[in-house]
């Protein structure tokens, strides 16, 4: 595919409500959308970054920088043939995933449409539909949050994730398992402890919780191996996954008894599928995160989701659970089973509304063949 203009959307989103993790408050999510023309086709993808380097040091001003200066001149031009092709040509640059991310779906987007193929069918996933489950952000009180926790299983969430840090930790998630005795319940700390006093987290193993992530730093394995003998809890890493050699390590090391699959923070779809598989491989279940997406990244997750040891339910969530208007023409719906369909369109299976789009972007930047 020969790769004939660029366009970078950066964007900004009010949520629905506002979404606390132990790393800072978001009211309005940013994230770069990119366009890829080739063939009379457009590919879209979403970068993941956000305003604040809290997750992780990208940003999308860092994004925008990167994808504008270093990934655009190495594919602008070229013959692009496929993700592997992308991932080499990109591979001396360090670091900065969520940017390289961002292009290699707009890339896997292409060839879906270029091949009418959905990517549940490029990717080779096994589900039509894809278990997913709800995550609630920091809330005032433990009685704000059982209340938050009861109107989204109302909705018909059967998987409740909360966010915990210090000093909102066990007394919140044991006030959810009363409330909720039987709902499939996790908690995600976001990097928010160390070792030391990560023992203060010990009551959480009496909960029956499906796991606790990342309690540790982001990019730590060796310390979750010693955290993970200590508890019964399976332990999930998130931030410290950043590429499949990273979750061998950890499946080497016994760091962990579950890994949070993100294509972004991964550096790529492909990528996640690596990991997928390596993890398949050792037995160790994944499941899909989520970073508040656009309808983009959401049906990119949703196929991503449907291969077959994505055992555990997604971060996904329908699309109104944060967006009043998105920037797709499809919305994603909360089936009565706590599922969502993936997509199957050709590529992403989504269209984007150009009017929305334009009217949430801060600056779009075209980058055309001289």
């Amino acid at each position: 595919m020969k790769i004939e203009s660029i366009t970078l959307n950066h964007i900004r989103m009010p949520l629905v409500s506002p979404f606390e993790t132990s790393f800072g408050r978001e009211v309005e999510r940013e994230c770069v959308i990119v366009a890829i023309r080739s063939e009379g086709l457009t590919g879209y993808g979403e970068c993941v970054a956000t305003r604040d380097p809290g997750y992780n040091y990208e940003t999308t001003g860092t994004a925008v920088h990167i994808l504008k200066d270093f990934i655009a001149p190495l594919i602008l031009g070229q013959d692009v043939q496929d993700a592997d092709d992308f991932q080499r040509r990109v591979a001396g640059i360090r670091g900065h995933n969520l940017a390289k991310a961002g292009v290699e779906m707009a890339l896997w987007d292409l060839l879906g449409k270029r091949e009418n193929k959905s990517h549940r069918e490029l990717f080779g996933g096994a589900r039509e539909k894809v278990a997913v489950g709800v995550s609630i952000g920091i809330q005032e009180s433990a009685p704000r949050l059982v209340k938050s926790a009861a109107d989204y299983i109302k909705q018909g969430y059967q998987r409740v994730k909360i966010k915990i840090k210090p000093g909102r930790d066990v007394a919140d998630a044991s006030a959810v398992r009363k409330e909720f005795p039987n709902i499939r319940l996790q908690v995600d700390a976001n990097s928010a402890y160390t070792l030391d006093d990560a023992k203060i987290l010990k009551p959480l193993d009496a909960l029956n919780l499906l796991l606790i992530e990342q309690p540790l730093f982001e990019d730590d394995i060796w310390d979750h191996h010693k955290l993970q003998e200590e508890f019964s809890t399976p332990i999930c890493l998130d931030e410290s996954i950043t590429s499949p050699r990273h979750a061998r390590y950890a499946i080497e090391m016994k760091a962990c008894r579950v890994i949070n699959i993100k294509a972004g923070r991964l550096g790529g779809l492909s990528q996640g599928v690596m990991t997928h598989d390596i993890c398949r491989e050792n037995n160790l279940p994944v499941w899909c995160g989520g970073m508040l997406e656009t309808g983009i990244g959401r049906a990119s997750n949703l196929a991503l989701a449907s291969l077959p040891n994505f055992i555990l339910p997604a971060d996904i969530s329908a699309s109104d659970r944060y967006y009043k208007q998105d920037i797709t023409n499809e919305r994603f719906t909360l089936n009565e089973d706590s599922t969502i369909d993936v997509p199957t369109g050709a590529g992403l299976g989504v269209t984007v509304n150009e009017d929305a789009l334009k009217n949430f972007s801060l600056a779009a930047i075209q980058l055309n063949l001289p």
